[in-house]
């Protein structure tokens, strides 16, 4: 199995090239792991409290149990994804079944921030956008699929979001195999990876 971590900062196109890549691949060969679902559960918090963590901080993603579910699927487990309420932020009670695949990609603005994760990887993609895109996508994303006022996006971005991608999310850059420029739209980058997956893929067979 081959698991390939795709980081890079928010609304950069990251989910696009990953399901781009899963779309060549093939969906019964190659599964996406979100690094969002790794969220950690603020339940013990008032809602009020809960609104000014810092949720652009690697601190709050449960890493230790991502790792863990990596390495079971590397022994060829199933693992039980956790499902994330990003409306109250607390984790839900269900779980999303999930089966090892001969190629398996890790994705979240996190995604090469952990030395012990990014060590598990075959491949480590950084996806690279500008800022103002960045922040338009993002901005459209969080009203849309997650419940957000215009008004609290911008102030969570200009307050945490672009000084935590300066601090830690754009510096692991440095540690891409590849990066890919203008997001999901750069075919050509998505082939040269995609030809990559196919002869690690060929070469284990």
């Amino acid at each position: 199995m081959l698991i390939i971590g795709i980081g890079g900062g928010t609304g950069s196109g990251k989910t696009t090239v990953a399901k781009k890549i899963i779309e060549k691949v093939g969906e019964e060969r190659c599964g996406l792991i979100p690094m969002d679902n790794y969220y950690r559960d603020m339940s013990h918090l008032p809602l009020e409290e809960r609104r000014k963590v810092n949720y652009d901080h690697p601190d709050v993603i449960e890493h230790e149990l991502l790792k863990e579910h990596l390495l079971q699927l590397l022994e060829g487990k199933t693992i039980f994804l956790p499902c994330y309420d990003f409306v109250n932020y607390v984790r839900l009670p269900k779980t999303i079944v999930f089966t090892a695949k001969d190629v398996v990609i890790v994705e979240g603005i996190f995604a090469l921030y952990y030395e012990d994760i990014r060590s598990l990887y075959a491949l480590s993609i950084y996806v690279d956008a500008e800022d103002d895109i960045r922040f338009i996508r993002r901005l459209r994303r969080d009203i849309k699929e997650r419940g957000r006022t215009v008004d609290s996006v911008i102030e969570q971005y200009l307050q945490t979001v672009k000084p935590m991608h300066d601090a830690y999310v754009e510096p692991t850059k440095r540690k891409a195999d590849i990066i890919v420029p203008k997001g999901g739209y750069n075919e050509k980058a998505i082939e040269v990876i995609v030809n990559y997956i196919f002869k690690r893929l060929e070469s284990k067979e």
